[in-house]
């Protein structure tokens, strides 16, 4: 059996094949706005949320090709992460070990270049899978869903509003699933989309989304106290400066690592419990993410 670092890298490579063969090239005019979009795109990072997609998609027989779907989601999730850091919300000079969009080029060109991986998600799955509208159907509706104004947005805002603001534990957690475990969760549920898969399945995944999610911002908070930027590759310490509410802020650092814990329990129970599907590199990855270092 392969190990669990081949499997991985084996995902990754596939992906990061999907965003230089499917998306304009650099040098498709105008240059500017292609070249920052592969910049954006250029520093890699875990490409978790494609090689989410791309695992689920292999629990059960293939309807369809599920790589423009990773690339798409992966293409949203940068456009979310470029717009994170501009001034006017995070205001980080760093990220993935190398400087911020807006620090590379400029506002302007950072915010058009977001704007652009946002469209070019949608456009992806629309030309992919037109001979497919059932599947098409599906997996837009995932994707759009787990970043509309009620969640991925919703979520960026709430945290917004909350900067140096008292909030409760319900407010956070309302942040983190929208902000984080929304993303994570359509991940699995369009991977599951260009399967046949057994009914029970999307209910399944939609928990263990839910709770790797939570689970996964929690370290990112606990990162952001302990870690480093060498090592995290971005900035650390923005969320004590700009007053965000954190778990470790609100919960602790024990707390925190304790309730990061039982989320990633409850994720490994729900993937479990999935119907005929071979788990164990989705186990294995859910494991993993519970102790990272970045």
């Amino acid at each position: 059996m392969d190990s669990f670092d081949s499997v991985y890298e084996r995902y990754r490579q596939q992906v990061e094949a999907g965003i230089a063969n499917l998306l304009p090239a650099p040098d498709t005019v105008p240059a500017r706005i292609h070249e920052a979009m592969h910049y954006c795109l250029s520093a890699g990072g875990k490409r978790l949320r494609p090689v989410l997609l791309m695992a689920t998609a292999d629990l059960y027989p293939r309807r369809c090709d599920p790589l423009p779907a990773a690339v798409a989601i992966e293409c949203l999730h940068t456009y979310s992460l470029v717009h994170d850091d501009l001034p006017a919300m995070d205001d980080s000079p760093l990220r993935r070990g190398q400087p911020s969009a807006h620090v590379q080029f400029d506002e302007a060109t950072a915010i058009l270049a977001g704007d652009a991986l946002l469209t070019e998600a949608f456009r992806l799955l629309a030309v992919h899978y037109a001979d497919r509208p059932a599947c098409c159907t599906a997996l837009v509706g995932c994707l759009a869903e787990a970043a509309d104004s009620r969640h991925l947005i919703g979520g960026q805002i709430v945290d917004t509003l909350s900067e140096n603001t008292a909030i409760d534990a319900g407010t956070l957690d309302y942040i983190h699933h929208h902000k984080t475990a929304d993303l994570l969760t359509a991940a699995l549920l369009m991977g599951l989309q260009t399967t046949d898969h057994p009914p029970e399945a999307p209910e399944m995944l939609r928990r263990a989304g839910q709770s790797l999610g939570l689970a996964f911002q929690i370290i990112d908070d606990v990162l952001d106290t302990t870690s480093s930027a060498e090592v995290l590759g971005k900035t650390v310490g923005n969320d004590v400066a700009q007053a965000k509410n954190t778990y470790v802020s609100l919960h602790g650092l024990e707390a925190s690592r304790e309730a990061a814990g039982r989320e990633t329990k409850t994720a490994l129970e729900a993937c479990r419990g999935l119907p005929g599907g071979r788990t164990e590199f989705l186990e294995a990855l859910i494991r993993k993410l519970e102790f990272r270092l970045h």
